[in-house]
């Protein structure tokens, strides 16, 4: 049976665990991930995860945090002044959103003062351990499925149809 290689499309099914079990993203009930292997649409850990392997095959793996979204990074860390805000009410934990020279990006509040508050634009997933099962479903030489919004790589935390967190970057 023919194994996926290094170019080619990859259509997989997949379900991703944090260490406690819970599941922070999954394909189930959509139509299955689709990806160009060996392109650096996901993260690096699932890439190659997936080369070689047979249609129908099934596997299980853990990314350390280095192979997936890397460590918390402290420098993603930043500090504004609370007028940015323009009275705007906010707590802790709450998403917004901020304008960066490659177009919008998230960022989390981390913490609130009188005068500044602190913005972590780190992956909601850095510094952890993933656990994937995966079934490779499908190889192509070209892609299968229409493309929407983000390109469906998973890049993109705003995307619920590439995946909240999902296998992306």
């Amino acid at each position: 049976m023919a194994k996926i290689q290094s170019g080619q499309f990859a259509q997989v099914h997949y379900t991703g665990k944090l260490a406690d079990g819970t599941v922070f993203d999954s394909s189930v009930g959509r139509q299955p991930l689709e990806f160009q292997v060996g392109s650096g649409q996901v993260i690096p850990g699932f890439d190659q995860a997936i080369e070689g392997m047979e249609i129908n095959e099934e596997k299980i793996f853990i990314l350390k945090s280095d192979e997936a979204y890397g460590p918390v990074r402290d420098d993603l860390k930043r500090d504004f002044p609370r007028d940015m805000l323009e009275g705007k009410e906010v707590q802790e934990g709450q998403e917004l959103w901020f304008q960066s020279p490659q177009g919008p990006v998230p960022g989390k509040i981390a913490a609130l003062s009188a005068e500044t508050f602190t913005v972590d634009f780190n992956h909601p997933l850095a510094g952890k351990d993933l656990e994937f099962s995966v079934k490779l479903v499908g190889i192509s030489n070209t892609p299968t499925q229409r493309q929407a919004g983000c390109g469906c790589s998973c890049s993109s935390a705003s995307d619920s149809g590439c995946g909240e967190t999902g296998c992306g970057q």
